[in-house]
C-alpha cells in the first residue's frame, strides 16, 4: 500500500477533537451506569446508551496513532526518546496531582512512616493513581512495539495486512466469555490488544474504498453498533452477571466495529467549518493529551462542591452539559500549566 500524506488532514484533525470529547462524556456516564437498581431506569438506559455512543474514543486514538505514525521510517532509540519523554513527563506530573487528590478526598493517607509513604505513592504510581490513566500504561506499551509492527506495515502487501487484522479479529471474537468454550488451545496471544488498532487505524487511512455509499453503509454500522453494545450490556445485566464489561471492553468485536465505522465516517465527511471554529479546534488540539491527563480531576471537582453530573438535569442533557463544561474548563487550565517557565511544556501534555 503506497503511503500517503496524512498529517494536518482536518479529518484527523476533527476526529481526534471529537474523540477527546468522547472520552469525557464516557466518564460522565459511569457514575449513573453503575446505579443500576437505584435510579430510575430511563435514567439508567440514557447512560447505557450513551455510554455505547462514545465507546469508540480510545480505540479511535489508537487507530490515528496508526494512521500518522506507521508508514514513517524512524531511527528505534530517538523515536522511543522523543515518544517516551512526551508521554511520561506529563503522566507522572498528573499522576502525583492524583496522588494528592486522593489524599485530599482521604481515600488513602500518608504516615509518619516516610518509607511507607514512598511505598504508597510508588503502589499508586504502578496500578495508576486514576482510573483513566490505564491509557498510558498501554501507550507506552504501543510504543515499544510500533517500530516493529511499523516495519511490517510498511512492507507488507495489503494481503499480509488484512490477513493480520482478520486473524486479531478472530482471535478477539473467540476469546469473547460466550465463546471461550470453542477457542482451542492454542496460543494465539501474539494478534491480541491494541496492538490491531495501530494497523487498522493505517489500513482505513490510506486505502481508497471503492465503495458506493460508504459513508452511509458505515452510519448505519454505527447505529448498530450502538444498540449491539447497549443492549448487550443489558442482557448481560439480566443475566445477573452485573457489573461485567463484556460489551463494553475496547478490545472486542463490538467496539472494533463502532471504532472501525466512525474512523470511515469522519475519512469521508468533509463538514465546511469556519475560520473561528477551526482555530478553537487546532488550539484545542495542541493540548489533546494534556487534556485526557487532567479532565478526570476536573470532573471530580465539577461533582463535588459544585453539583455538575449527571444529576444536574435529565440525564440526557445533563451528561453532554457536564462533559462540554470539563473540557472548557480543562483546556485553559492545561494552556496556563504549559505557560510555567521552565517546565511547563514538559508537565502539561
Amino acid at each position: 500500500m503506497p503511503p500517503a500524506k496524512t498529517e494536518n488532514i482536518d479529518w484527523i484533525d476533527n476526529l481526534r477533537i471529537v474523540a477527546l470529547y468522547a472520552v469525557i462524556v464516557l466518564h460522565s456516564t459511569s457514575l449513573l451506569l453503575m446505579q443500576y437498581g437505584k435510579v430510575a431506569m430511563s435514567y439508567w438506559w440514557v447512560a447505557d446508551f450513551l455510554n455505547a455512543a462514545v465507546r469508540f474514543a480510545v480505540p479511535v486514538f489508537v487507530m490515528v496513532t496508526g494512521a500518522l505514525s506507521l508508514h514513517r521510517e524512524y531511527e528505534i532509540g530517538g523515536f522511543l526518546k522523543k515518544r517516551l519523554l512526551r508521554v511520561v513527563v506529563p503522566f507522572l506530573f498528573w499522576s502525583l496531582v492524583y496522588v494528592w487528590y486522593a489524599l485530599h478526598n482521604e481515600e488513602i493517607a500518608f504516615t509518619s512512616d516516610i518509607w511507607a509513604n514512598i511505598k504508597l505513592v510508588l503502589h499508586q504510581l504502578k496500578y495508576g493513581s486514576s482510573y483513566h490513566l490505564w491509557y498510558v500504561y498501554m501507550l507506552i506499551g504501543l510504543y515499544f512495539f510500533m517500530p516493529v509492527i511499523g516495519k511490517f506495515v510498511r512492507h507488507a502487501s495489503e494481503k499480509e495486512i488484512l490477513y493480520f487484522l482478520v486473524v486479531w479479529f478472530a482471535v478477539m471474537l473467540i476469546t469473547q466469555p460466550y465463546l471461550v468454550r470453542y477457542n482451542p488451545s492454542v496460543d494465539m496471544h501474539y494478534f491480541a490488544g491494541f496492538a490491531g488498532y495501530l494497523v487498522l487505524g493505517h489500513y482505513l487511512a490510506f486505502k481508497d474504498f471503492k465503495v458506493k455509499h460508504l459513508r452511509l453503509w458505515m452510519t448505519l454500522l454505527f447505529l448498530f453498533s450502538i444498540v449491539l453494545i447497549a443492549i448487550g450490556s443489558r442482557l448481560v445485566l439480566l443475566g445477573h452477571r452485573w457489573p461485567s464489561t463484556m460489551f463494553f471492553e475496547p478490545v472486542s468485536p463490538p467496539i472494533v466495529l463502532l471504532a472501525a465505522s466512525v474512523f470511515l465516517i469522519f475519512k469521508l465527511s468533509a463538514p465546511n467549518l469556519s475560520p473561528i471554529v477551526l482555530r478553537i479546534r487546532d488550539f484545542a488540539g495542541s493540548y489533546n493529551y494534556g487534556i485526557y491527563l487532567a479532565h478526570a480531576l476536573v470532573l471530580y471537582f465539577l461533582e463535588g462542591p459544585f453539583g455538575i453530573s449527571y444529576k444536574l438535569c435529565t440525564p440526557i442533557i445533563a451528561i453532554p452539559v457536564t462533559a462540554l463544561v470539563c473540557l472548557v474548563i480543562t483546556l485553559p487550565l492545561v494552556w496556563a500549566i504549559n505557560k510555567i517557565p521552565f517546565i511547563g511544556k514538559w508537565i502539561s501534555g
